[in-house]
């Protein structure tokens, strides 16, 4: 038997605050589009279904999307086709190496994982297990009545045929082809149109434009719910707000709109999953978007690794100083299907790089579990802490803010400040149109507590230098960062000792993960090969230094040595680092052409770890499976990942 962790990922695609220094944790890339998997199985042969070719403009008319759908404006209708989903076969037709425990892991009752901090699987949560007879008893009760012909109708309505939008990904066909045929069981006719990405994620047309009845696609999450783009009220694209909102239903709740909103207004975690209790009671009683299944991920390492831990929402080096070999080795070897193209964190994002900066720089603070825990933080700065205030100020016309959305510029990148017609928050939550005068706001000011003992690889210790070089390089616009969103939220900075820095944050500022540090720290006393302090280094100069992009000085467990390009990173134990003596002293990671390669590489002893980035979810994990069932020292676990496939179902008609 294989290993199996029954995680889960949390939804939602807005990313996480981007954490600005090298020395911040990352998070885990979120994408729109899902990436094709291969089928280990022969796909099923795609019948009567359609290719868009090119992509379309969608044009509506304003007053549009107010008729309710003839068939899916009926929640009966809707609870049916999630009755008459068989889940696990869905599973089974794109994983089919996964046992039924693993196939169950792999499912979803709301919009959140079971494992996640906000996650409610009550008995108030209404359930919809694989039942086609419920399912046909709900159709009926509607009015859509089995004909001959295999498939219902209503008299003043028509057949019950629906239009399955959807990509053309292989991975998408095969399981939706089993979907098709699942409906046709209970009496709904679907109609296939497998688009290109281009034409359903595009600007104006598909998913935008709320071109669909049945829409499938992924939500690739975080450890943070958000949700309040998604489904809330006032997020439904419609003409009249320029499309504006990603609830792409027409779902309308008010029970639980004001929920998603509450959850996301307030600093206190009790609160907060009060609240996303109530939004996941109401969010499966209507049933306006079928979770699917998670997508399944396989890392895989020789059986003599101990303490390998990989999670969905989080690197699998991310706990590399508490490895250790069985048979009492030192040495560890990773492959990679890519190759990092920068060590600079604040310039490179890939996970490939993210996996190797664990090992050199070790994170603030980790994500497992879909939940958030201190590494070179003391503690988690959080508002039932102590560490972090919510201060009531009076503001007034010119003084710096955020608006009610969180964001701290306008749409040309400058600044705010206060002014009439300038949307924000006031203390109270409500949201408000500034005309004028003082009006009282929230300001947030957090203290980050950093661990004592961090030192660096040469043996200096971590000073207060060191974060403000990463506050001076990191908020600079020439850095080259993606995102300077939190830097222009921060109204001040005191670093006011080696192990802790205060952030006063700008009125308005109520971002739910302020807990996380926004600034990391760099070696200011590094001395560059052209004797060149690093603290001297113009901003622009940063991601052509080989001290930065190639030979990064960290204070995590280990030290990048040599980096053969193209071939191999070799990394040693930092003697400094404050987690002390680990039994892993040396690791390298093999750049390998391919997953193959890795697995064969694997199975012979060359290699002892490929984590889900190179191994993925392919006929390769079966492999690895067979050969672990046949007796060889290997291991593999197979985890919900950070995709979940899901089926929104258009409430309204233009």
């Amino acid at each position: 038997m294989h290993k199996s962790k029954v995680w889960s990922v949390l939804a939602g695609i807005t990313l996480l605050s981007l954490i600005l220094a090298a020395c911040a944790p990352a998070t885990p890339q979120v994408i729109v589009e899902t990436q094709v998997v291969e089928v280990t199985s022969e796909p099923q042969v795609i019948v009567e279904t359609q290719v868009v070719k090119e992509t379309q403009v969608i044009e509506v008319e304003k007053g549009s999307f107010t008729t309710p759908h003839p068939a899916l404006g009926d929640v009966r209708v809707r609870q049916a086709i999630a009755y008459c989903t068989n889940r696990p076969e869905l599973i089974a037709s794109v994983y089919p190496f996964l046992n039924e425990e693993e196939q169950q892991s792999l499912l979803m009752d709301t919009n959140i994982p079971r494992v996640s901090w906000a996650a409610y699987y009550g008995p108030e949560v209404q359930k919809y297990p694989f039942d086609p007879e419920k399912g046909a008893a709900l159709l009926d009760e509607a009015g859509w009545l089995m004909t001959d012909s295999g498939y219902r109708v209503k008299d003043t309505v028509g057949e019950l045929s629906l239009r399955f939008t959807t990509t053309t990904a292989a991975f998408r066909q095969t399981w939706a082809a089993v979907f098709e045929q699942q409906m046709a069981n209970c009496g709904i006719r679907i109609l296939r149109l497998h688009a290109p990405a281009s034409w359903w994620f595009g600007s104006t047309s598909g998913l935008r434009r709320r071109d669909f009845e049945l829409g499938a696609y992924a939500w690739v999450g975080e450890s943070d719910p958000k949700g309040q783009t998604l489904y809330a009220c006032n997020q439904i694209p419609l003409p009249e707000n320029g499309w504006a909102g990603q609830n792409y239903m027409g779902w309308c709740n008010e029970t639980a709109s004001n929920a998603i909103n509450a959850a996301n207004n307030t600093f206190l975690r009790e609160e907060r999953i009060e609240q996303y209790k109530i939004f996941q009671i109401e969010f499966a009683k209507d049933m306006v978007s079928l979770p699917v299944f998670q997508r399944a991920e396989g890392n895989a390492a020789t059986s003599r690794l101990q303490n390998f831990k990989p999670s969905a929402t989080e690197y699998y080096t991310w706990n590399a100083n508490e490895w250790s070999l069985s048979d009492g080795g030192d040495t560890l070897v990773l492959a990679f299907s890519q190759e990092p193209a920068s060590m600079y964190t604040l310039i490179e994002s890939a996970a490939v790089q993210r996996v190797a900066n664990w090992l050199v720089s070790e994170q603030s603070y980790s994500q497992v579990d879909y939940d958030f825990q201190p590494k070179q933080l003391a503690q988690l700065p959080t508002v039932e802490s102590g560490l972090a205030v919510v201060n009531e100020v009076e503001v007034k016309e010119g003084d710096p803010v955020v608006d009610s959305s969180g964001t701290p510029t306008d749409a040309d990148g400058n600044l705010l400040t206060l002014k009439p017609g300038l949307k924000i928050k006031t203390s109270s939550g409500e949201e408000i149109e500034y005309t004028g005068g003082t009006v009282k706001m929230n300001q947030m000011v957090v203290t980050y507590p950093w661990r004592e003992g961090l030192t660096w690889s040469d043996g200096q210790p971590v000073v207060k230098a060191d974060f403000e070089l990463a506050y001076k390089n990191d908020c600079d616009p020439a850095s080259g960062a993606v995102d300077y969103s939190i830097c222009q939220s921060i109204q001040s900075v005191e670093f006011t000792s080696d192990t802790e820095y205060v952030v006063t944050y700008k009125p308005g500022y109520s971002a739910a993960l302020y807990f996380l540090p926004p600034i990391g720290y760099y070696p200011s006393h590094q001395v560059l090969s052209d004797g060149r302090k690093l603290a001297d280094v113009p901003t622009t100069e940063w991601s052509g230094l080989k001290e930065i992009a190639e030979t990064p000085m960290g204070a995590g467990p280990y030290m990048l040595v040599n980096w053969e390009k193209g071939v191999r990173m070799d990394f040693e134990l930092n003697p400094y680092y404050y987690g002390g003596e680990l039994p892993i002293k040396n690791i390298t990671i093999l750049f390998v052409q391919d997953t193959q390669q890795a697995v064969a590489q694997l199975l012979t002893g060359d290699v002892d770890v490929i984590g889900s980035e190179t191994l993925g979810a392919g006929a390769e994990v079966q492999t690895v499976i067979d050969a672990e069932a046949a007796g060889q020292p290997v291991q593999v676990l197979i985890e919900p990942s950070a995709t979940w496939e899901h089926i929104d179902m258009n409430l309204f008609i233009p």
